[in-house]
């Protein structure tokens, strides 16, 4: 199976032909309606956002956000001017739900929680929206966020630069994106970045809980002892876990976005609520627990981190335990793991880092 970002959605259904009008209130009926509806509408006024020097920051491409690929059919077949006509022409009709769309709410779910037990806090979760798209598809895009009631406040649209400049200025902590070039360029920047993908099928993931899975070496680890692994083999590989069992690994590009969800989660543990916190957070890891996964536990322990569950699969295949945690989001930096998770139904994110981007991944390896 091979997964594209773009391609693999065109399996997907058709977009949907019409939207309600949008319920920001922003055109000429809205304004003219009736005193009641005024006061509905304050009463339903969306929260403020938070500085995003407080804020845990995601930045999401709005081609994972939602569905794009008619429309990037047309930009490739008839150029940006029909494309930018296409899209004004169609500015009423929403986008439909892309791969980060569940993530997104989760996000937000966690928030509403946040703000009923912190009601002053800007402990929160802020998305930033960011195309590569002229501010004219703007308006569709903002009737795409109304029309599914979600709160985004903060757009980056820009008309075809490079938006990793604008990432930094937003303090960004995680950023999901369709085009691979940019997550790479993020990386290097230090920006925690994947590469995200939809399968076929896509199982139902929870309302009520954000669930994140992350691969371990080259992931939350660096790729130190992958190289090992590559280089020299699967028993030279468990002969230097064992003999750095107490060394600590060094820190991998999502370290940072682990840590970030881990403070969250105290915050929900301080008032009394461990046990139905909604955050939750797995290690998936191709390592083998006796073997070499003391060293990975030992490391997290030794960083102040909690994961609340760790999968150790001496080389299985994730996909199936993947079904069964089913996450909102799962990083892995192999894509032989991405591919594996996507057809069970689960969103994958590819994180290109580490020595594995140069090598194929074997199906019998056991370090991950």
């Amino acid at each position: 199976m091979s997964l594209d970002p773009v391609q693999v959605m065109k399996a997907q259904n058709p977009m949907p032909n019409t939207c309600p009008p949008a319920s920001n209130g922003d055109s000429k009926a809205s304004w003219e309606g009736s005193k009641d509806i005024h006061e509905n509408m304050a009463s339903t006024k969306k929260p403020k956002s938070p500085k995003p020097e407080n804020a845990v920051t995601i930045a999401v491409s709005s081609r994972v956000m939602f569905r794009t690929e008619k429309e990037q059919k047309v930009f490739e077949e008839q150029g940006i001017e029909e494309y930018l006509r296409y899209q004004m022409e169609h500015e009423n009709e929403p986008f439909a739900p892309g791969p980060a769309f569940p993530f997104v709410k989760a996000l937000e779910t966690v928030n509403n929680r946040l703000r009923e037990l912190y009601p002053e806090s800007e402990e929160l979760f802020d998305i930033v929206l960011v195309t590569y798209n002229h501010a004219h598809v703007g308006v569709r895009l903002i009737n795409t966020i109304n029309h599914h009631n979600l709160f985004i406040e903060r757009f980056v649209m820009t008309g075809g630069s490079s938006p990793i400049g604008y990432l930094k200025a937003w303090h960004t902590n995680l950023y999901l994106s369709a085009d691979a070039e940019k997550v790479q360029e993020a990386l290097a920047e230090g920006i925690a970045a994947a590469t995200m993908f939809m399968s076929e099928k896509q199982i139902e993931v929870s309302e009520t809980q954000l669930r994140v899975a992350f691969d371990g070496d080259a992931v939350l680890f660096s790729d130190e002892s992958e190289r090992i692994f590559k280089a020299h083999g699967l028993d030279k590989f468990f002969e230097h876990e064992r003999e750095n069992e107490n060394t600590l690994l060094d820190h991998g590009p999502l370290k940072g976005f682990l840590e970030l969800l881990g403070k969250l989660q105290k915050k929900f543990y301080a008032k009394g609520h461990r046990l139905d916190c909604p955050i939750r957070t797995y290690l998936v890891t191709a390592r083998s627990a006796a073997s070499s996964g003391i060293r990975a536990l030992k490391t997290l322990r030794a960083w102040g981190l909690e994961i609340d569950e760790a999968l150790f699969l001496a080389g299985a295949p994730k996909g199936p335990m993947l079904e069964k945690i089913r996450p909102h989001i799962y990083f892995d930096d192999q894509m032989f793991h991405v591919e594996g998770a996507a057809e069970m139904g689960a969103i994958a994110a590819h994180v290109p880092y580490g020595i594995a981007q140069k090598y194929p991944h074997k199906k019998s390896t056991n370090t991950a």
